[in-house]
């Protein structure tokens, strides 16, 4: 049987059936937290969902604990080319440890990604909650477009730029990110950018916590909404929820 590749093509050797994993990523914690609760042995810091997760926590996303994750003999260990660094996941391949790396830069390559990280390198069913996920965001986009600007943090001002999961999100929300066409994915603007040609702006409370005292005061005469930062970020169980409750938002 040919062994399963993940996002970036690598053949993952693993053994079977996998019991203990791994998670380096918030998202990929939630998604399987709920589906296998019994496979997760650790997950980093920022894991703040399931709001009961009991696992052991092996620091954060950019500087993960390797000698302790080694030690806790995973049979898998997930990470994301985006928010794990290289030099981490090199090391944890040569110390013996398998490990799933996905790429996420969309909607639907969250959708394929999380089926196989399922069905391929957990080789267990693909969970119900991604099938509803699909469904909430098939619908088409509002029309017109909104002209939109989404901060993720400041001092310096930074905000989501193109090729990015927020991106594809907020184009399915009928936004349109007036800074998409710059060529970093997350531009830094100086403070007399962030409001050209702006009609919303969207101020999530992570990974900047944007506050009502936080932030709102940079867009005079714009609306501006607080959402969840895990509602425009994350990719996993929170997707089934998300559309509804940013729509919701931008209503208000």
């Amino acid at each position: 049987m040919t062994d399963p590749v993940d996002d970036l093509g690598i053949p993952l050797r693993v053994r079977r059936p996998v019991r203990r994993v791994v998670s380096l990523v918030p998202s990929l914690t939630e998604a399987i937290a709920t589906s296998c609760p019994d496979l997760l042995v650790g997950a980093t810091e920022w894991c703040s969902h399931p709001p009961d997760l009991r696992v052991e926590r092996v620091r954060g996303t950019k500087n993960p604990h390797v000698r302790r994750i080694v030690e806790l003999a995973p049979d898998l260990v997930v990470c994301n080319q985006e928010e794990n660094r290289r030099i981490d996941v090199d090391r944890l391949r040569a110390a013996g440890i398998p490990v799933w790396v996905t790429r996420i830069h969309t909607l639907d390559e969250a959708f394929a990604s999380l089926r196989r990280l399922f069905t391929e390198a957990l080789a267990v069913d693909s969970p119900t909650w991604l099938a509803r996920a699909v469904t909430e965001w098939s619908a088409p986009p509002a029309d017109p477009f909104r002209n939109t600007v989404i901060p993720i943090w400041r001092d310096p001002w930074m905000v989501v730029g193109r090729d990015t999961f927020t991106a594809d999100l907020a184009r399915r929300l009928g936004l349109r990110l007036v800074h998409a066409d710059r060529p970093d994915r997350y531009p830094t603007l100086a403070a007399v950018e962030l409001t050209e040609e702006v009609d919303l702006a969207i101020l999530p409370d992570e990974p900047y916590p944007f506050s009502e005292t936080d932030g709102p005061e940079a867009f005079p005469n714009i609306p501006c909404i607080l959402v969840e930062g895990r509602a425009l970020t994350w990719y996993g169980p929170s997707l089934t929820t998300a559309r509804a409750a940013l729509t919701a938002a931008m209503q208000t």
